[in-house]
């Protein structure tokens, strides 16, 4: 989506775990919505459909992981989350901020950190994603992620705003 007054808007309050030039990823992506909701709304959405070989892809993760003491993780839920607050788990995130405008999510394993946070504001929603790496595993783990990363959340917010579209189509 090209910069515009709406994105820069719904950026204002995006949270990213060390300034830009200290993180070894970094990735925003936003998407203008037909309707206004909220940041846990979005996830509970974009991952009522698991995207195909998602879970494929997790359990890839986990098992080459696990050789290296990197905690399994499982995946990421298709069940709906309400009532998230503060210190709870969402999947394998703990949250660290929850409003009817933001949802930062975190992960710290001894290979890397790991921040993604939503926010939603005037029928923007962006998810950014920051990550510090802490060893040469680490390193090596963000190598297929990164781009496998970038192509999962643009097609979840591509589905986000096609579940939002028929919605408001069956209203």
């Amino acid at each position: 989506m090209p910069p515009n007054s709406f994105a820069r808007a719904a950026t204002a309050r995006i949270q990213i775990l060390a300034p830009a030039a200290e993180l070894d990823f970094l990735d925003s992506q936003s998407v203008v919505l037909p309707a206004q909701i909220t940041p846990l709304e979005a996830w509970n959405l974009m991952h009522a459909r698991p995207l195909p070989g998602l879970r494929l892809a997790f359990w890839l993760r986990d098992a080459v992981s696990a050789c290296f003491g990197v905690k399994r993780i499982g995946g990421i839920s298709s069940q709906p989350h309400t009532g998230v607050r503060t210190g709870d788990k969402l999947d394998f995130f703990l949250v660290e901020a929850v409003s009817d405008t933001i949802l930062t999510l975190t992960v710290r394993d001894r290979h890397l950190d790991v921040m993604t946070c939503l926010t939603s504001s005037r029928g923007v929603l962006t998810v950014t994603s920051s990550v510090k790496t802490r060893n040469w595993f680490g390193r090596a783990y963000m190598i297929p992620v990164r781009p496998a990363h970038k192509l999962i959340v643009a097609m979840s917010l591509k589905r986000l705003e096609q579940a939002l579209e028929r919605r408001s189509a069956a209203s």
